[in-house]
This record gives structure tokens, sequence and C-alpha cells, in this order.
């Protein structure tokens, strides 16, 4: 039996109680906030659960279980982890003292049956003509952030889009706990570690970033920015690295830009504030805003396009589609489309300079042949 057979047995072993709820196909998040409470998400509202561990030490078993999984290190003095489940599942768990009501653990549930445009056009998360655009995007090498707050759905749709990625090209993903699950054939994935017992052998999204340059990637995808590294992906972006997807934690696509900002700042690299925001505007192409609703459901918001800086060194942004409400429904439901704004990108002649016209259907508004106006 391979290790991760084993490690799939053993997993649902210790998880056991909470098993059910791994199992149910509707279920997107389970929340367990200590041995005997536990909460989980469906349909994106959150519910208790009558299921519970036996004890505190049956709980620790199972995070020691996931822990030995990804080679990770968890007690008293590393007192979270970020981890995953055999099947892609992510984790995060935060012990005692840091957490006053017990053991803490989260996973977010691995939904492989979302990871492509068209299905997230069918659940209502975005329009079929939003979903063309940002395929042409990707075809057409455009930089591209996903940003949102917390479970708003920027891991599905970041694993969406990336399958819009041709086949032949190379790409690497860098995560710090490996949930992406791209279709390609040449894909590497690389995974942040953290350090030994003795404090030695720690590999950054940083460290991987600079190995994954010296390896011919014709893409590059970040499971999600935090820290300095944003200012190598922003430098590589500007140095022929080009088609660079992403995530980050922003509530509108301009703070999603000063966000980047914020982050290269954060880098050993003594930047000037200027240099930074200069850098970030001439590397970001296209910014993807993802909000959650009261009803539960994730949509995408807004799409924008950042096309430089302002007389006043401001972020400018052209905001392509815009989500616009039209209330409750008799389901309680908020109703509304994304629709586009009129606007078209500065890009709009690359599909078809770059042999992409048999694609433009929807977006034909949007994007103009060379030649005509």
């Amino acid at each position: 039996m391979l290790p991760v057979e084993i490690y799939r047995e053993t997993t649902r072993h210790f998880l056991a109680p909470i098993q059910p709820l791994l199992d149910d196909p509707s279920v997107s998040e389970v929340m367990v906030n200590g041995a005997d409470t536990i909460f989980y998400e469906r349909a994106g509202m959150v519910h208790r659960s009558d299921l519970r561990f036996a004890d505190s030490a049956s709980l620790m078993a199972a995070v020691r279980n996931i822990a030995e999984y990804v080679n990770r290190i968890i007690d008293a003095d590393h007192h979270s982890m970020d981890a995953r489940l055999p099947d892609g599942s992510r984790v995060h768990v935060i012990l005692p003292p840091s957490s006053r009501q017990g053991i803490c653990v989260t996973i977010r549930k691995f939904q492989k049956s979302f990871f492509r445009l068209d299905l997230l056009v069918e659940r209502g998360s975005l329009s079929a003509e939003a979903a063309e655009f940002l395929e042409l995007a990707v075809l057409l090498h455009k930089n591209t952030i996903i940003s949102g707050g917390t479970g708003t759905g920027k891991t599905s749709i970041l694993n969406a889009l990336s399958a819009a990625i041709p086949a032949h090209e190379r790409i690497i993903v860098i995560e710090d706990s490996s949930e992406l699950q791209l279709h390609q054939p040449h894909t590497l994935y690389f995974e942040a570690q953290p350090p030994r017992l003795d404090g030695r052998g720690a590999v950054t999204i940083r460290d991987l970033f600079v190995d994954s340059l010296r390896m011919r990637p014709d893409r590059i995808v970040v499971g999600e920015v935090r820290r300095g590294e944003a200012l190598d992906l922003i430098q590589s972006m500007l140095s022929g690295h080009a088609g660079s997807l992403t995530t980050v934690h922003a509530s509108t696509p301009r703070d999603a830009a000063i966000r980047l900002e914020t982050l290269c700042l954060m880098s050993d690299v003594s930047l000037p504030v200027h240099v930074a925001r200069m850098q970030v505007a001439s590397a970001i192409h296209v910014v993807v805003q993802l909000a959650r609703y009261a009803d539960g459901t994730r949509r995408v918001q807004s799409i924008c396009e950042i096309t430089g800086l302002s007389e006043n060194n401001n972020y400018c942004l052209q905001e392509l589609y815009r989500f616009e409400a039209t209330g409750l429904d008799a389901d309680g439901k908020v109703g509304g489309k994304l629709v586009p704004t009129g606007a078209r990108p500065s890009f709009s002649a690359e599909p078809f300079a770059m042999g992409h016209s048999e694609r433009v259907h929807l977006t034909r508004q949007l994007f103009t042949p060379l030649g005509t106006s």
C-alpha cells in the first residue's frame, strides 16, 4: 500500500467523529472548536452539528496524524499548522493556550467539481461572457490577481482560471500548503516547508519562487502572496514571465493593488514606495474581485484592468464587469448579474493579433480586430 493510501485510511480513522460531514458533498467547510463543539458550512451558511470527538486526546491524535502526513510540527513550541488531507482538503490547526476553547481545526474541503469556469457559470458565480473574457486574458498571458476576503472562493476561481492555460505550457505551482490541482500534464508542484525541530531546513515561498525562475517556467501560479515574495512575483512578471496567476486578501481591486505594494515593501530589498507602486501598476493587468453575500453565495463582484498610475501617483483602474444586485428573491437569495460596464480593455486587439479570434464570441463588444475602429 502506498504512503498516501495508508494516510487516507488513518486520517479517516482519526477523523471518524466528523467523517459524515467530510463525506457530505454539500458541506464545504468543517470547523472544530474544541472536541465537543463542531460547526459546518453548507450552501454558504454555517450550522452547528451534533457530532463531537470523544475528548481532546482523540482530537489531538487526529491532528498529529495529519501533521505526520504533511511532515509538519505541531506541539507546545509550534502552536499552529497549515496542512492538508490526502484528498486535498485544506486544514488549519491552532492549539491551546493560544486557542482558549481547546484544539481548533478548520477543514476547507476539496471541491474538485467546481474547478471549471463553466461550472462556476452554472452556479451563478460569474456570467458566461465574463468567463470567456477571463479565459482570453489567461491565453493572452495577462498577469491576473484574484482578490477577496476569507471564504470568498479565491482558490476555486484560481483553479478554474488555470484550466485555460494551454496544455503544452510548463507550469510551476507554488503554495504554502499544496491545494491547487491543475489538469495540464506539464505541471510541477512546489510546497513550502517549516523548519525542523533544530530550527533548520525551512523552505519558504520565496525560496521556491527563486528556484522556479531557474526551471524554465511558461507560467508561475502562486496559491497566495502573503509576504515579501510579492516583490519576486512582481519583478518576474516584469522580466518576461507574463501570465502569472495568484490570489491576495483584499476587499476591492484598488485595495488588492495596495496590498501587493505593501507586501513588496515587506521584502528584505530596500525599495522606495513610489517604485513599488510603479512596479505593481506595470506588472498587474487584471484583478478579479470576489465577494461573499449575505445569503452565503460567492460571486465575482468586479473585473478590473489596471492601466497604470495617474499624475498623482494613484492606481488607475478601469472596471470592465460589475455585479449589479437586484435585491432578494422569494427564496431569500441575492439576485443580480455580472454585466459589462461598456469599457474596453487596453488589449482589445490582442486576441486577433495573437491568433485567438475563433475564441471571441460573447465578448465581441470588448475586443476589436486590428485595422477596425
